[in-house]
C-alpha cells in the first residue's frame, strides 16, 4: 500500500489501471457461505418461474445454481448460494415476487403446500454454524412477516417451539386449512398476521428454517442384483428393515401393540437409502440421501456401505455425488484417508480433494470435476479474474514492476510471509515422510496443517492489501461540492485509511505466527532441510518489517489518534520481537550448518 501522493495518483491514474484496481474490490475469500432452497407453488408457468428466479440474479454476491420445476406437483425448487446477508436479501426478493405473481386460491398440485413460497430453508455450507444460520432464518422470517404481511412459521433448527421443528406439523391442513388454523393460539404464526386477510388469502403462509446440507450419493456395486443392493441399503439406512419372524426375508412382519411395523434400525444415522439397477451403467447401486452430514459424514457412509457390501460378498466400486457438495465434505474425507495412510494432513487443498476423490471412487463412472461439483469453487469461478495470487510468478513480478500503484509493498510483504510459511510447511511434510520417522508423522502433520492455515491467510492478505488501496481510491473520488458531500467524503477517507492500517498489521500478526513453525522445523525437523526453514525465517522477518512500514506511513494520515497510538505501540513491539527472534534463530542455523 502506498498512500503518499494519493491525491495525485487518483487524478492522473490511467483509465485502464483504475479499472483493474476496482476489479480487486471483490472480496474473494467469502468467509461464510449459505445455501437457500426455496420451493415455490408454481411449476407450470415458466414466465412466472423465470421472473422469480431473476430476483436472485439481481443480488450481487449470490449465485443461482439450479431451477427445477415440476409439472405434476406444480412446484419449483430454486437453489442459490452466497454470503448470508446477500442470500437473505435474494430470498426476500424472491418471496416478494412470488407473493405478487402466485395466487394460492387458484393453486392445484400433488405436493403438500400452504403458500406461494411454501418453504424457504437456509443451509450452512462453509465457515458458519447451524446456530448462526438459524438466526439468519429467524431474521428473514421476521422481515417477511413484517414487510410482506405473510404468516411465517419457523421450522427445523430455526423453530421457536419444538413441535414446529417438523415441517409437516407446520403445514398440516395445507392451504385449505390455513384460515382456521392461524387464528388458534397453538398455531399462531411466529411472524406476520394471524388473521386471514385478502393478502394472506392470495399468498398463503411460508415456512422459513435452517437445516443441514443434504447430500445425494449413489454407491456403485459389482453386481447387477437390485435385491442385493436393497439388502445393503436396509443394512445402513437409519430406518433399517422390518423385523420378521423366522426367515429374515420371507418371514411374517412383526408388529407392535398399535399395529405398527417393528423396525430393525440401520447403522447410519441421518440417512435414507434404497437399492436399484442402473441400465446406463450396467450396475446396481445403493442410492442414499445423507440428511445430516454432521452425524454421518460422506466418508463414514462410504466405509460403512463398503463394509456391509463386503459382508454380502459384494464390493463397492466407487460412488457418485448427485448435484453439489460443500468443500468441507471432501476436505474431511481426504484428511480421513490421509490419516489412515499415516500421511501428513498439511498438504495443499487440491491434493486433499484428490485423495478424497480417489479413495471413494468419485470418478469411477465419469470424471469428477471439482470446479463444477464443489459449491465454493463455483462461487470463486466468477471472481478469480484479477486476483494477484492467481497470476504466474512472472506476471505477478511484472505487475508489481508496472506503473500501476498496486500491488505495492503491502501485498509483497504478505506474499513474502506466505512463502516463509510455505517453506516451514514443506519441511514439516518432508519430516512427516522421512524414513525411520514413521512414528512421528502425526507430530509433523500438525505443524504442516498449521503452516497451511497461515500460508492461506497470508495469501488472502496479498489481495486484501490491494483491496484496501482501492477503498481509499474510491473515497478520494467521492464528490466534494457541498458541505454534506465533504463530510461524507472525509469520513469515507478516514474509514478507508483505518482499514489500510489494519490490513498490514494483520499481515504482521499472521507472519509472526509462522516463526514458531520454522523454528520447530530447524530444531526438530529433517536436518537436510534446515536451510529451507531458515530461508522461511528470513521471509517472515522481511514480511513483518515490510508490513510495519505500511502501518506507519498509513497511520500518519489517520485522525483517530487513540487508534493510531494503540496500533503503533503493538506494531513497534512486533517489529522489535521479529528482529530479535530472527537473529536468535539464525544463530542456531549457522551453528547447525
Amino acid at each position: 500500500m502506498r498512500l503518499y501522493v494519493i491525491e495525485k495518483i487518483y487524478v492522473h491514474l490511467h483509465p485502464i489501471n483504475k479499472t483493474r484496481i476496482r476489479n480487486y474490490s471483490i472480496n474473494i475469500q467469502m468467509k461464510k457461505i449459505i445455501e437457500c432452497v426455496p420451493n415455490f407453488s408454481e411449476g407450470r408457468n415458466m414466465e412466472i418461474i423465470n421472473q422469480i428466479a431473476k430476483e436472485v440474479e439481481k443480488v450481487e454476491g449470490v449465485k443461482l445454481l439450479d431451477i427445477d420445476p415440476g409439472i405434476t406437483t406444480n412446484r419449483t425448487v430454486v437453489t442459490f448460494v452466497g454470503a448470508p446477508d446477500e442470500v437473505c436479501e435474494a430470498a426476500f426478493q424472491c418471496i416478494k415476487k412470488a407473493q405478487e405473481l402466485i395466487d394460492m386460491r387458484q393453486h392445484k398440485g400433488d405436493h403438500p403446500r400452504f403458500g406461494a413460497t411454501d418453504v424457504c430453508p437456509l443451509v450452512p455450507v462453509s465457515n458458519i454454524t447451524m446456530e448462526e444460520t438459524a438466526e439468519y432464518a429467524r431474521k428473514l422470517a421476521e422481515r417477511v412477516g413484517k414487510e410482506l404481511e405473510i404468516p411465517v412459521f419457523c421450522y427445523e433448527n430455526a423453530a421457536k417451539i419444538e413441535i414446529r421443528r417438523n415441517l409437516a406439523n407446520c403445514r398440516q391442513g395445507e392451504y385449505e386449512g390455513l384460515k382456521d388454523r392461524i387464528i388458534t393460539q397453538e398455531w399462531k404464526p411466529d411472524f406476520g398476521p394471524n388473521i386471514f386477510t385478502e393478502t394472506v388469502a392470495k399468498s398463503g403462509a411460508t415456512a422459513i428454517g435452517a437445516r443441514d446440507f443434504l447430500i445425494a450419493v449413489n454407491y456403485n456395486l459389482n453386481t447387477t442384483s437390485t435385491r442385493r443392493a436393497n439388502a445393503i441399503a436396509f443394512d445402513v439406512r437409519e430406518k433399517g428393515r422390518p423385523q420378521r419372524e423366522g426367515n429374515p426375508i420371507t418371514g411374517k412382519i412383526v408388529k407392535d401393540n398399535n399395529g405398527n411395523q417393528v423396525m430393525i434400525p440401520g447403522t447410519l444415522k441421518g440417512t435414507k437409502a434404497i437399492g436399484w439397477y442402473i441400465k446406463e451403467y450396467g450396475v446396481a447401486q445403493v442410492s442414499m440421501n445423507i440428511t445430516n452430514i454432521s452425524e454421518t459424514p460422506l466418508h463414514i457412509a462410504f466405509e460403512e456401505v463398503s463394509r456391509c457390501a463386503s459382508n454380502r460378498g459384494i464390493r463397492v466400486l466407487g460412488c457418485e455425488i448427485v448435484g453439489l457438495v460443500p468443500k468441507k465434505v471432501l476436505i474431511e474425507a481426504g484428511k480421513y484417508y490421509l490419516a489412515k495412510q499415516n500421511r501428513s494432513l498439511g498438504v495443499d487443498e487440491a491434493e486433499i480433494i484428490k485423495i478424497a476423490v480417489k479413495s471413494m471412487g468419485l470418478d469411477d463412472l465419469k470424471p469428477f470435476n471439482a470446479k463444477e461439483k464443489i459449491i465454493e469453487y463455483l462461487l470463486e469461478a466468477d471472481r478469480k479474474e484479477g486476483r494477484l495470487v492467481e497470476m504466474t510468478c512472472t506476471a505477478f513480478a511484472n505487475e508489481t514492476a508496472s506503473e500501476s500503484p498496486a500491488p505495492g509493498g503491502g501485498s509483497i510483504s504478505a506474499y513474502m510471509g506466505a512463502l516463509g510459511a510455505a517453506l516451514g510447511t514443506m519441511v514439516a511434510n518432508l519430516s512427516a515422510h522421512k524414513p525411520g520417522w514413521d512414528e512421528r508423522w502425526n507430530e509433523f502433520s500438525a505443524w504442516a496443517e498449521t503452516g497451511q492455515r497461515i500460508k492461506d491467510e497470508l495469501l488472502f492478505l496479498v489481495d486484501e492489501d490491494t483491496r484496501s488501496f482501492n477503498k481509499i481510491m474510491d473515497a478520494f473520488g467521492l464528490p466534494k461540492k457541498t458541505e454534506a458531500e465533504k463530510e461524507i467524503r472525509s469520513a469515507a477517507i478516514q474509514n478507508a485509511t483505518k482499514y489500510a492500517i489494519e490490513i498490514p498489521y494483520k499481515t504482521m500478526e499472521k507472519a509472526f505466527e509462522a516463526f514458531a513453525l520454522c523454528q520447530a522445523m530447524i530444531n526438530f525437523g529433517n536436518p537436510n532441510s534446515v536451510t529451507d526453514a531458515a530461508v522461511g525465517v528470513l521471509c517472515i522477518r522481511s514480511a513483518i518489517l515490510g508490513a510495519y512500514l505500511n502501518v506507519k506511513i498509513n497511520a500518519a494520515s489517520l485522525k483517530d489518534k487513540n487508534f493510531v497510538d494503540n496500533v503503533l505501540q503493538k506494531a513497534d513491539q512486533l517489529a522489535e520481537k521479529a528482529q530479535q527472534i530472527e537473529s536468535e534463530i539464525m544463530k542456531m542455523v549457522y551453528a547447525k550448518i
